[in-house]
Order: C-alpha cells, then structure tokens, then sequence
C-alpha cells in the first residue's frame, strides 16, 4: 500500500480502496489501466466518482489529475457516464 501512496494522486484513503480490490501495487495499476482499476473500485465502493477515475488515470501518467488533456478527461468522463447506465 505505501507504494501505491507514493504515486500522485495516490493517498491513504485510495491506497487503502485499491488494496482491498486487488490492486496493490503501482505496476498492477499501471497493468489494468485506470478504466479497470474504476470498474473494480466502482462494484466494491458504488460512491467513488469520476475525479476517482481522473486521479487513476493521472496516477498511472504520472501528473496531477486536473493537468490531464481535456480530450482524455472527455474519454473518462464518457467511460465513468456509461458505467452509470
């Protein structure tokens, strides 16, 4: 778990969530992707929202998550909408 708080974005709370489902280093995040990593975090925690799946992806890019592009925060945003359905 402390490797995965070192990442940005990355802290105790969602360290804690990642670890609980499976994730439990950085390389298995990096490995599922953050599209995967939100789909898991979403059927064990229901109220983890679209910033979880922004500070994912910028977990794994390694920047803060409101520097991501706005076409790939367009891209989440559609994934964690269609997820909702």
């Amino acid at each position: 778990m402390s490797e995965l708080k070192a990442m940005i974005n990355i802290g105790g709370e969602m360290a804690k969530k990642l670890t609980t489902v499976g994730i439990d280093s950085p390389e298995k995040l990096m490995e599922l992707g953050s599209k995967q990593a939100f789909f898991k975090l979403k059927a064990a925690y229901p109220n983890v929202c679209l910033v979880h799946l922004y500070a994912l992806e910028g977990a794994i890019q390694n920047t803060e998550f409101n520097s991501l592009p706005e076409e790939k925060k367009k891209e989440l945003k559609e994934f964690s909408d269609f997820l909702k359905r």
